[in-house]
């Protein structure tokens, strides 16, 4: 009798450890392969089990959870979703994330370790902890009057803080409401599809996902190239340019909008914007050291994430004299996003420095405990602080007597460029407007903001004037807005 219960002791034995191997296999080694079957839908159900954390501009939420009482229980909700959708992004119960709410999802879902005070002991338990905030660097003031100017055109604006890189407004028109994609039921699906199929792609980030070409903003690089390779010493005087400029090595003339860009000096090149002058500056700087600035300033650059990814900003390296001619004012090849042109303006404004853009300051747990910041942030320098100085006041002459003066703000001084930029076959869109700027305020040590504006739908029989009129006076209400506080 003894020795049968010895061998049913022994046989019992045998299989609690049979079964404690199985658990260890599955709950060790293949959690992971049970965790992304497409049938287990308890990851899902406990993902919308609580509250997401929320995305916060100036202390105050823009997003928001409501609780369904469903199997799926809570869906995101937005505060003025069209406004702050190009930098928010969506989070759908069928279509996933995007924009801060996928680069943030970690803290924002609960799913980031670190939100855990025992981030070990979390893992062993895989409990769902709460969801963070993530607070942005936006200026709420300055994304409603850059909102409010575009006015429902297709357009976007960019501002950002010279001194810093924080990104204040981040603005694409036409927008949508991201709440259309919440929650899972078959409206969700017609909104997705319409938004899809939209021909004016309300879903397109245009602020930082589309590349348009600069046009004459371009031409605040091509100045910079010209006086750093000492191509230009003096900014008064004449350029020795033709009007019409022919382009090297083939028989099409280049002309100007405006008058007396024969032999122009720089100065009065910028302020009227003459692209023959510019043609013939970056032919004669050279495409090496033309690109070699353009790089400087952020362009070729296929890293940079503010924390998403932005499109990169292009400058053609392999032109000829005469293409080259065209990159120079922002033709040809040469595409920019608006926050690059931003940062374009931002370097002239900070003494020719460059700040990576970022648009999250902290990160914090959802009882307000700091979880990361930003910290410092990468510097280079685009030009020689001379050249940046040089150009502040080239900028600050096209806004007090050239074709910015629609940007101009009482008590404040105010630094611009205006630009049309041509597009389609032989030219034929309707051309974009944009205008470059920055401001610095009676009281400023330095200039508080940088802003970039284009205007895809302006007026197309304005020429050079339309960015000045279409585009200048958006950045010119951005601009007051940071400056008011």
């Amino acid at each position: 009798m003894t020795r049968h219960i010895r061998l049913a002791a022994v046989f019992c034995a045998l299989l609690l450890g049979a079964l404690l191997v199985n658990a260890t296999r599955i709950q060790v080694f293949e959690s992971g392969e049970y965790d992304e079957n497409p049938a287990n839908r308890r990851q899902t159900i406990a993902r919308y089990g609580q509250p997401r954390g929320d995305i916060l501009v100036g202390g105050r939420p823009v997003t928001g959870s409501k609780d369904t009482g469903e199997q799926l229980r809570y869906e995101r909700t937005y505060l003025d979703g069209p406004l702050y959708a190009p930098v928010t992004g969506f989070a759908s119960q069928v279509y996933g994330t995007s924009l801060l709410e996928h680069a943030e999802d970690g803290v924002l879902s609960g799913d980031d370790p670190m939100l855990s005070p025992f981030p070990l002991l979390g893992d062993l338990t895989r409990a769902r902890n709460p969801g963070g905030d993530v607070v942005t660097t936006l200026h709420a003031g300055a994304q409603g009057a850059a909102y409010d100017g575009l006015g429902g055109r297709k357009g976007a604006v960019a501002a950002v803080e010279p001194s810093t890189g924080r990104i204040l407004a981040l603005v694409s028109t036409p927008s949508y409401n991201p709440e259309a994609l919440s929650g899972n039921g078959p409206t969700v699906a017609r909104s997705w599809i319409g938004l899809n199929e939209d021909p004016d792609k309300p879903m397109l980030n245009r602020a930082v996902r589309q590349t348009y070409p600069p046009g004459s903003t371009f031409k605040v690089v091509t100045a910079a190239a010209a006086l750093d390779a000492g191509v230009v010493g003096d900014v008064d005087e004449p350029t020795d340019s033709p009007d019409p400029y022919t382009l090297p090595g083939s028989s099409t003339s280049l002309t100007n909008e405006a008058r007396g860009c024969a032999d122009a000096s720089l100065r009065a090149a910028f302020m009227w914007s003459c692209n023959t002058v510019f043609a013939k500056l970056g032919v004669r700087v050279g495409v090496a050291d033309l690109a070699a600035t353009a790089q400087a300033f952020g362009f070729n650059d296929a890293g940079v994430r503010i924390p998403y990814s932005v499109a990169p900003s292009t400058f053609d390296t392999t032109v000829d004299r005469a293409q080259l001619a065209l990159s120079a004012i922002g033709q040809y090849n040469t595409r920019a996003t608006p926050l690059q042109m931003a940062m374009v303006a931002a370097a002239v404004a900070s003494g020719g420095q460059v700040r990576e853009p970022y648009l999250v300051e902290r990160t914090v747990r959802s009882g307000g405990a700091t979880l990361a910041t930003a910290g410092s942030r990468p510097v280079r320098q685009a030009m020689h602080p001379a050249t940046a100085l040089r150009l502040r006041e080239l900028m600050t002459d096209v806004v007090r007597e050239g074709t910015g003066a629609n940007a101009a703000i009482d008590g404040v001084t105010v630094g611009g460029k205006t630009g049309t930029a041509q597009h389609g076959i032989d030219n034929s869109g309707t051309p974009y407007a944009w205008f470059v700027s920055w401001a610095e305020g009676e009281r400023d040590v330095t200039p508080k903001v940088a802003v970039a504006v284009v205007v895809e739908d302006a007026e197309a029989d304005r020429g050079e004037i339309s960015g000045g009129g279409d585009a200048a006076p958006i950045a010119r209400e951005v601009m007051k807005a940071v400056l008011g506080g």
